[in-house]
């Protein structure tokens, strides 16, 4: 019961001033706490109020989807430190490394999308005269739509 009280006394910022201090929508902050990535307390008058450690893990949240994380794989994460702890120094390189293999296949990715591009579109519509790997009677379409040539090895 008195750590209840001290968590309580501890969330005094408004939903407002969260908001603001993090540059996010009050119905983002919302739509987080749905979601499990956020909590928040109810004063005796029923308002939201957060803890001050709530602007670093909305930082944490909002760093992570810049890299392509999603909500799922940050609350994922973010689950893994004990007693929900908003993530320290030492919380965030861990945190990051585990998202760094991640990126570096959505680099990957993305840099052999960008050796393709100019040689086809991907999607057997054999519209181009030149196509590299002319899709013949679109045998490709028996199988499978879409720009799908990009994304094969």
């Amino acid at each position: 019961m008195a750590n209840e009280i001290k968590k309580l006394s501890d969330a005094n910022l408004t939903v407002g001033y969260v908001a603001k201090r993090s540059g996010v929508k009050v119905s983002t902050l919302h739509f987080y706490e749905t979601k499990g990535l956020i909590r928040s307390w109810r004063n005796s008058g029923n308002q939201r109020r957060f803890k001050p450690d709530v602007l670093r893990r909305v930082a944490v949240i909002k760093a992570a989807q810049a890299m392509g994380i999603t909500l799922d794989e940050i609350k994922q994460t973010l689950a893994t430190l004990p007693d929900q702890r908003t993530p320290t120094q030492k919380d965030w390189s861990a945190l990051s490394k585990q998202w760094q293999k991640k990126l570096d296949e959505r680099i990957a990715y993305m840099q052999r999308l960008r050796e393709r591009v100019d040689g086809c579109i991907g999607c057997g519509c054999l519209s181009m005269s030149k196509c590299p790997i002319y899709n013949k009677n679109d045998h490709l379409g028996e199988n499978q739509s879409g720009a799908i040539l990009l994304e094969q090895d």
